[in-house]
Formats: C-alpha cells, structure tokens, sequence
C-alpha cells in the first residue's frame, strides 16, 4: 500500500505566508535598529574627537579676553588680531623664524631617517655577518626602553661634547639609524623582496653598495614615504628633546614658541596661542594629505609592483 503525502507549495509571485512575512519584517526592523545605533555612536564618538580642534580653531577667531570665560563654541565676536600677533612672532623673535626652525629639523630628520635605517635595514636584510640575529634582536628592545630613562645621560653626554643649545643633539641620531622603528620597517618591506633580483646583480659585478643603491632604494619608495611622514611629523610636533637642549629663543621650535605665549606670572595671551597653533598645524596637514596613500601602501604592501 502507498501513501502519498500532498504539501501545500506557494505559488510563484504570490505574497508569503503571514507568519513568513512577519519575521522578515522584524528582521529588517532589527537590523535597521542596529545600523541606526551603530551610526549614532560613531556620530558621538566623532564630535567627542574632534570637539578640541573644533574650540581650538574657533578660539583663534574670538579676541584673547573672551577665549577662557567663554562657554559656548561659536564665537559672538570675531577678530584676526589673534593671526597678527602671531605672525608678528614672541620674544623679539619673528614668527618665521620659529617656522624655519621647525623645517630645520623635520627635513634634517628626515634626511637622516630615510639614509640611515635604509643602510642599516639593508645589512639586516641581505648580509649575513655574525651575531646579526642577537644585534637585530637588541636593536628590537631599544623599542622596550622608555626614552625617559636615557635623558640625564644623554645631557650629560652632549653637554660634555658642547652641543647644547645647538640642533646636533635633534639630529645626529637621526643620521646613525637610532630610531628602531623604521629600521624593523624596513628590514620587514626588504624581507619581501625576492633574492633572485641580489642574485642576478652580482652576476652582473654589482657589490652590495650597487645593489642597495640601484635595485633596493627604487623598490623601497612605498616604506621612504611612510618613514619620511612619520619622522617629519614626530620632530614637528617634538616638545621635550627641544625643550632640554634648546636655550636661546632665536633656536627655538614652533612647539616651545607656543608655550611661551602662557605665563602663569603675567598676562597670557591665549589668543595668539590658538593662531600659532593653526598655523602650526598647516604644514603638516599638508604633508599628510599629500602623501597619506604612502602610508598604508609602505605598511602593507608584500611583493613588488
């Protein structure tokens, strides 16, 4: 005997079932909560990030009386008194020289940065010398030390040479691959590339200085970007190494030019604080929107082009 079992089957282009409908319904309505909810937290999280600028450069606008007692973020009276005085510079010193100051010592830093640790990442990467695994391994923990605890004999050290009060203590070790980072950068980014392309130069009669030069520099202008960006904006922004070893005003950086605007003995003129810091702030904005797509691609790029 046969059984035959008959189901009931929606039709092509018929509506689902109520109870089918329902559930996609709440489906939509759940997700639809999470996505507005999801949207909303970002959009808090955006304003609590960037509210500071926001105040900081609507404070550069509001005339220097009203910056601290005011409560509100737009401004009621709008003055560039602030941009002038700025530019007219502190100290006797002009504003222009704290600017070239500052260009000094990021493209000094840069320089040295990108010739430096591409040297030293090149010796990591393709010479084999003894003890190279326990030199790159200490090289690795200089990432560990706090720079806190090398300051006092670093002063000593340089006050002892006589460069104190100069720039030679900003940069010489940005000219001896002293900054581990970019070195473990670039010893990464080198590892990528075959050893086919080593193999076939020395063929040819090119020593490690041809190969460095001719083939390694021109794979590695992705991670010299990267490097060049991070080293312009760390010595940009640096307050503490300039602060230790800078005494005279006409050598002083932006960062130390606006602590010099606050007085806690005399009159501050917050006002010129927030100008000079907008204007501060525009040299390396630039930077980055000029060559931020170097920074992803120099971190994670794993083969040639």
């Amino acid at each position: 005997m046969t059984t035959t079992t008959t189901a009931t089957a929606t039709a092509p282009g018929a509506p689902p079932p109520p109870s089918l409908a329902a559930a996609k319904a709440r489906g939509r309505r759940r997700k639809s909560g999470k996505t507005l909810l999801f949207h909303a937290a970002s959009i808090g999280l955006l304003v609590v990030v960037l509210y500071p600028g926001a105040w900081m450069l609507l404070s550069a606008f509001r005339p220097s009386n009203q910056i601290l007692g005011e409560t509100g973020l737009i401004p009621d009276n709008t003055t560039l008194d602030n941009f002038r005085t700025a530019f007219e510079g502190i100290g006797g010193v002009s504003f222009w020289t704290f600017f070239m100051n500052s260009v000094y010592l990021g493209v000094g830093s840069v320089i040295g940065v990108c010739l430096s640790c591409s040297v030293a990442a090149y010796a990591f990467a393709r010479i084999n010398f003894v003890g190279k695994n326990v030199y790159f391994a200490l090289m690795i923990a200089t990432l560990l030390l706090p720079y806190h605890v090398v300051i006092i004999p670093q002063f000593i050290m340089f006050n002892e040479l006589g460069w104190v009060d100069t720039y030679y203590p900003l940069l010489v070790g940005k000219f001896l691959a002293a900054d581990a980072f970019f070195v473990f950068l670039m010893v990464q980014f080198m590892r990528t590339v075959p050893r086919e392309l080593d193999e076939s130069a020395r063929i040819d009669g090119a020593g490690h200085a041809r190969i460095y030069w001719s083939i390694m520099l021109p794979l590695m202008r992705p991670v010299l970007a990267t490097a060049s960006i991070f080293a312009f904006i760390w010595s940009w922004n640096d307050f503490l190494a300039p602060l230790i070893y800078l005494r005279s005003p006409e050598n002083y950086t932006l960062p130390l030019m606006l602590r010099q605007y606050v007085d806690q003995t005399s009159v501050s003129d917050y006002g010129g604080q927030m100008a000079a810091a907008m204007l501060a702030m525009v040299p390396v904005l630039l930077f980055f929107a000029l060559f931020q797509r170097y920074i992803v691609e120099g971190v994670a790029t794993t083969g040639l082009k």
